[in-house]
């Protein structure tokens, strides 16, 4: 099982970058995928969660209106669009495929980094 994220970078205060999530090695459109982040001396929290069909997608107040996640069930990509970034979003950012029921699973990225500052 691989979960590659790449796309993060250094932007400035209300700019924008995608995050990209290649899966590999599971049935990708059976699970829910997941971002999460952890800002330094912080607890990792979900900012979006997307479902396995890709019909719903739930996000943290805090990024509601600027963040958008998606999917290509055939490319086996995930996706996160983040605009109007703010310093306060800085953090290393996680992919997560999650399954849940009886054959629970849940796998992570190595995640990478995003830094708001100008």
């Amino acid at each position: 099982v691989q979960l590659v994220e790449s796309g993060g970078g250094l932007v400035q205060p209300g700019g924008s970058l995608r995050l990209s999530c290649a899966a590999s090695g599971f049935t990708f459109s059976s699970y829910d995928m997941n971002w999460y982040r952890q800002a330094p001396g912080k607890e990792r929290e979900l900012v979006a969660a997307i479902t396995s069909a890709g019909g719903s997608t739930n996000y943290a107040d805090s990024v509601k209106g600027r963040f958008t996640g998606s999917r290509d069930n055939a490319e086996r990509t995930v996706y996160l669009q983040m605009n109007s970034l703010k310093p306060e979003d800085t953090a290393v950012y996680y992919c997560n495929a999650f399954r849940g029921g009886f054959m629970r699973r849940s796998y992570w990225g190595q995640g990478t980094q995003v830094t708001v500052s100008s």
